[in-house]
């Protein structure tokens, strides 16, 4: 019973996390447009942040966990829910997100700019790769190195939008003009801010307070639960994003979100949870999972450089590799 109030609370933590992390968003941008503050910037910034917001507070949380319980001289492997939840998040990006639209629609990779993201994107794999097999945990120096990548992305970004470049993610993620349900009100913008905040802690507490509790019921790794119920509860709006575009026809949107998301993940949420304190990376990460990581962004890059559409059969080819990565992740943390 205590374990199917944990699997409650945790999805309800998810839940609250994706609805207070829009909420802040949207007070966010209000308020930044009330400001005067030009929308390029807000994009490329609160609103840019704040999508990974579910990822980046869900990573901290544990962090945070971890260093309180060692501090009281207790074992704790919290922070691999961090990495399990990236890692787990950016599989789920490539495999899940994509796969499921491509069975409504194809999804065109011949889109102005998703050549040049995509490369950012498997760059980004591969620094993460290569830090976790130089130093594990991740720490401070290292956590600082991915987050200059994201200081140095966004500025590129930034140059590019100025430069009037046409790539559609850059120009959706930029535009907040187009955003919908902006507060107008002053002391609603406040309220959607405060919201906002309180609802990413208070929901971030429930998911790696429960994470950790199912982990310990079952015996099993807090990276396995990231990999695994965390990884596709914090991609849900990112497959909600993709599934809209797909069903509205704008399938151009898909593929930049998911390169987008997969960058942030890992320069913005791991660069400033490492920064915060040491994140384990557990054995089996460098044996497989990160391997898988970089097998699904790759692929993504072989049908973006062949300006091949991602297709129906595609989408099962991607769902079915979902489903056995899944399976195998469960089999050998249950082993």
């Amino acid at each position: 019973m205590d374990v199917f109030l944990n699997f409650l609370w945790l999805s309800a933590g998810v839940i609250l996390l994706l609805w207070a992390g829009d909420w802040m968003v949207r007070g966010a941008a209000a308020l930044a447009r009330k400001w005067g503050i030009p929308p390029l910037i807000v994009g490329l910034t609160i609103v840019a942040f704040g999508t990974s917001a579910p990822e980046l507070v869900v990573s901290v949380k544990a962090v945070l966990l971890q260093m309180s319980e060692i501090a009281a001289g207790r074992e704790s492997h919290a922070s691999e829910l961090a990495i399990g939840n990236v890692v787990g998040s950016n599989i789920a990006n490539v495999l899940l997100v994509l796969g499921i639209p491509a069975l409504l629609m194809a999804i065109p990779t011949n889109v102005s700019g998703v050549a040049r993201n995509s490369a950012v994107a498997v760059f980004a794999t591969l620094v993460l790769i290569a830090l976790i097999l130089v130093h594990s945990p991740l720490i401070l120096w290292q956590g600082a190195i991915m987050f200059a990548g994201i200081v140095i992305y966004l500025f590129w970004m930034f140059g590019l939008a100025k430069a009037g470049s046409d790539d559609p993610a850059l120009h959706d993620m930029a535009d907040i003009d187009d955003m919908e349900g902006l507060p107008q009100k002053m002391w609603v913008t406040v309220g959607f801010i405060a919201f906002g905040i309180f609802g990413l802690a208070f929901g971030g507490d429930l998911i790696v307070t429960n994470a950790t509790e199912i982990a310990a019921s079952f015996g099993v790794s807090e990276a396995m639960i990231g990999l695994t119920i965390v990884a596709i509860g914090t991609s849900l709006p990112e497959l909600a994003t993709v599934m809209v575009a797909a069903w509205r026809g704008q399938t151009d949107m898909a593929i930049g979100n998911v390169l987008g998301s997969n960058v942030f993940n890992i320069f913005a949420v791991l660069g400033v949870a490492a920064m915060v304190g040491p994140i384990d990376i557990p054995t089996g990460f460098s044996i497989f999972d990160i391997w898988v990581m970089l097998a699904a962004i790759a692929a993504l890059t072989v049908f973006i450089l062949r300006r091949a559409p991602i297709n129906r059969k595609t989408g099962i080819v991607f769902l079915i590799g979902y489903v056995l990565y899944m399976g195998a992740t469960i089999k050998a943390g249950i082993a």
